[in-house]
């Protein structure tokens, strides 16, 4: 195991909370993902059902969790169906979870193999005729139907049991899940420091003439070498106009001399995720327009974190047309627009946000979720929440002089001030500059 196992409370405390959201007369089933299958007869490496980690914190295969905190037998209040190993599978994929280890990892007493889930399925299906049942929800999710065991669970539990009534437990884990726990902001901030880890081997590395993809390769060594298993999600290495591309993947490009790159990189650590973002000068400097484009989306980072984000305030209605605001004055500041054409656009109440003219230079939103997954769930009020961990992310891009430039860090939503979890990670333009010429 590269990391460290989260203490099984907090697994315990995940699945209490969920039990008292779920009626007396229900029961929930949760699987695992599948083994993600790349073409042939060869896989992918695993990553866990989000859900299912979230509530058992196994990180294994074909693993499904029954929740029936109505049920008359404490024994059968949870239930933990694990794939049996055998001496086969040890040699050719390696060993599995025991039972013993299991109870050990998820505070689940009573774990069986997989061959008796049926037998269950059914006296549970006798006894409580609600059934909750997992489903990818996420608003952005374009995953299709029927590609998950939860989505194939559901389709069968439809036929098979037509008299229950099939009921959706998304909305209760979504509502948990956005509150995040000690435990989860402990590992949540493990991420973010093999990240700073990894950002900093990179400000002693890039210098003219490195390609985009030897940059992803020093990244993938410290954050492996640190205990992550996999980088959060696909690295942005952007260099020079790539910086423009906001999905820029390929991180083939060389590096020039007096161009910016634009790094949108982080670690994953146990599950969880950091979302970090930095722009910095290939040769060590910034120009005087990279600096003034810079510490103008630093600006208005800072008052994202110090003056905007706070519980209770509306991200769309509330947060996101200040933040808009202050990027249309940072963009009057750089010359790009005129005051004019800004109060004009202000006072006309029929004009969306998205249609104004400083979407030309920042076309993005500026927070997301951040947790298990990196687009992580959201809150159905829409509201900031206490304890909900976001990223702040305000960006320009000057398409038209070739270079853009992002600055992201990840937060701790509190009314007594927020938790900036990358508070150490080097992003004031003199800072950049001193880590990336003092070994030159």
């Amino acid at each position: 195991m590269r990391y460290r196992l989260p203490p099984a409370s907090l697994f315990v405390e995940n699945r209490r909370r969920l039990a008292e959201r779920l009626p007396a007369d229900a029961f929930a089933v949760v699987h695992a993902a599948d083994i993600p299958w790349r073409c042939a007869d060869g896989s992918t490496r695993f990553i866990q059902n989000s859900d299912l980690f979230y509530l058992t914190g196994v990180d294994q295969e074909k693993t499904t969790l029954i929740l029936c905190p109505g049920h008359p037998d404490p024994a059968k209040r949870e239930v933990l169906f694990l794939r049996e190993t055998s001496e086969l599978i040890a040699i050719w994929e390696g060993n599995k979870l025991t039972k013993e280890a299991a109870r050990g990892v998820s505070g689940i007493e009573t774990v069986e193999w997989n061959d008796t889930f049926e037998s269950y399925l059914r006296r549970f299906a006798r006894d409580f005729r609600r059934l909750f049942l997992n489903y990818n929800e996420h608003a952005r999710s374009e995953s299709p139907v029927g590609v998950t065991p939860d989505d194939r669970f559901r389709a069968d539990c439809l036929v098979r049991f037509p008299d229950h009534r099939i009921e959706r437990l998304a909305p209760l884990l979504h509502d948990l899940r956005i509150t995040k726990s000690e435990p989860e902001i402990e590992l949540l901030r493990t991420a973010c420091d093999i990240t700073r880890r990894g950002f900093e081997r990179i400000l002693r590395f890039v210098e003219p003439g490195v390609h985009e993809y030897e940059i992803e390769a020093e990244l993938a060594h410290e954050f492996f070498r640190h205990g992550s298993h996999r980088f959060a999600y696909e690295p942005i290495v952007a260099s020079g106009p790539n910086a423009c591309v906001l999905h820029y993947l390929q991180n083939n490009r060389i590096c020039e001399d007096g161009e910016l790159v634009l790094l949108d990189i982080a670690a994953e650590y146990a599950n969880y995720n950091a979302d970090l973002t930095r722009t910095i000068p290939v040769n060590g400097r910034f120009s005087p327009r990279q600096r003034d484009v810079y510490e103008a989306v630093l600006r208005v980072m800072r008052r994202c974190i110090d003056e905007a984000i706070r519980p209770g305030v509306h991200i769309k209605r509330e947060f996101q047309p200040q933040v808009s605001e202050w990027i249309e004055d940072e963009i009057v500041g750089l010359g790009l627009l005129d005051r004019e054409t800004v109060n004009r656009e202000r006072a006309d109440e029929t004009l969306p946000l998205e249609k104004r003219s400083f979407r030309k230079w920042f076309m993005h939103g500026v927070s997301h979720s951040l947790g298990i997954d990196v687009h992580d769930v959201t809150p159905a009020e829409g509201r900031f929440v206490e304890n909900m961990c976001v990223t702040v992310e305000p960006g320009i891009y000057l398409r038209e002089e070739g270079f853009g430039v992002r600055l992201e860090n990840d937060i701790i939503v509190r009314e007594s001030g927020n938790l900036d979890l990358m508070a150490d990670i080097p992003v004031e333009p003199d800072d950049i500059e001193t880590w990336m010429t003092a070994s030159r």
